[in-house]
């Protein structure tokens, strides 16, 4: 009796905890990807600063050298680098800086184009970076068929410009035949010919005895 109340307590606590785990990792998600969303991933930062502020102002300067674009300090909520440092590698650490809105990263990844001395992307989840690396060669394949192609998070957007619309349509309803010639306008040649012409084919049986004027 004791065994079997013990298999019962077990059997409701791992539903339980199981129930509790399907309903919170949804939520922890979503709140981690909320965390990201303020966020730039920067690289290409020199490591040469000894504090946060000093890194906080190598960040403003590269960001207003390429792109124009002010940051005030109340703006950034966070930033630091990644990983630890390697004293035998040369290799730089990028920076998340997280701001306090999302309309200043927008600002700065939209203007991302314009990069001369670093780079920037959006801080992305683990999966999300797998599945855009396994999108990139198919974004590639579309872009050289002249679509309209980018990566939106981890979905490949698709869009067919008008040129290639276009075509498709003179293709399809009017199809190419080498030995196809325009018709020409023999009326509108010359007007005596013309004159001619229209004369032999109202009379017919006298075409024999016209004399034409040339």
């Amino acid at each position: 009796m004791q065994n079997r109340s013990a298999e019962l307590k077990d059997s409701i606590r791992k539903s339980i905890m199981n129930s509790t785990d399907e309903t919170l990792i949804p939520i922890v998600e979503e709140n981690k990807e909320a965390g990201r969303s303020n966020n730039i991933v920067v690289f290409g930062i020199e490591e040469k600063e000894k504090s946060t502020i000093e890194l906080l102002r190598e960040l403003k300067e590269n960001i207003k050298q390429d792109f124009n674009i002010d940051i005030i300090n109340n703006e950034v909520n966070k930033i630091h680098r990644i990983g630890k440092k390697d004293p035998e590698s040369n290799k730089l650490r990028p920076v998340i800086c997280s701001f306090v809105n999302n309309w200043k990263k927008n600002e700065i990844i939209k203007s991302k184009k314009n990069l001369k001395n670093i780079y920037i992307m959006e801080d992305y989840s683990k999966e999300a970076l797998k599945k855009r690396k396994e999108l990139q060669t198919k974004l590639v394949e579309e872009r050289n068929k002249g679509s309209i192609a980018y990566l939106k998070y981890d979905e490949l957007i698709i869009k067919e410009n008008n040129t290639s619309q276009e075509k498709r349509k003179r293709d399809m309803s009017t199809p190419f035949s080498p030995n196809t010639q325009p018709k020409k306008n023999l009326l509108c040649s010359h007007p005596k010919q013309t004159e001619q012409m229209l004369l032999i084919k109202c009379d017919p049986d006298r075409t024999s005895s016209l004399t034409f004027l040339m």
